[in-house]
């Protein structure tokens, strides 16, 4: 029996090019790792596919305090020099209460918004998802300033959305 064509999936696919992406990257991590080898590799799949300047992943408790945090595009020196990781406190926190996506063209005009700490770099615009594990959000994928200065839009969640599918996976079966 042979099954009916769907169709070429085009490179305008956000999600299938997003999945061929991440299948390519996958195959290129060692056979035993972390899972902060396979976290990083889906944020820095976030940062190129959104073309964004920085990106970051959280993983949180069942209390949503920070236990791993990811990051991407920001120099070590200058990561190291940052007192905490994001708490969830700002901006990010909405995403980490409802779960839905997160969309700013200037994160630091936010209602719930009160400055960046010392050495971390000014962002602008932000796209953030959640990464849902068992029927709860478990931590946040978000991406800021695009490269091109353009706003994130839909195909940019998508890939994002995408990708936090399969962190919640890599979380699920490899972190807790």
């Amino acid at each position: 029996m042979r099954l009916p064509s769907i169709g070429p999936l085009t490179p305008r696919d956000p999600e299938a090019r997003t999945l061929r992406a991440l299948a390519a990257a996958v195959e290129r991590l060692p056979r035993r790792r972390t899972p902060d080898h396979s976290l990083q590799l889906v944020v820095d799949l976030a940062r190129d596919l959104t073309r964004s300047r920085y990106g970051a992943l959280t993983v949180t408790d069942e209390h949503d305090r920070t236990q791993g945090f990811v990051v991407s595009g920001i120099e070590p020196d200058r990561l190291r020099h940052l007192p905490t990781p994001p708490l969830g406190h700002g901006p990010l926190g909405s995403l980490r209460e409802d779960g839905r996506p997160v969309r700013y063209e200037d994160v630091r005009e936010h209602a719930r918004a009160f400055g960046f700490p010392p050495q971390h770099p000014e962002m602008q615009r932000m796209l953030g998802v959640a990464i849902w594990v068992h029927g709860s959000v478990r931590g946040s994928l978000y991406v800021t300033d695009r490269r091109d200065d353009r706003s994130f839009d839909d195909d940019d969640e998508l890939v994002l959305l995408t990708l936090a599918r399969h962190a919640g996976r890599v979380i699920e079966a490899e972190w807790y």
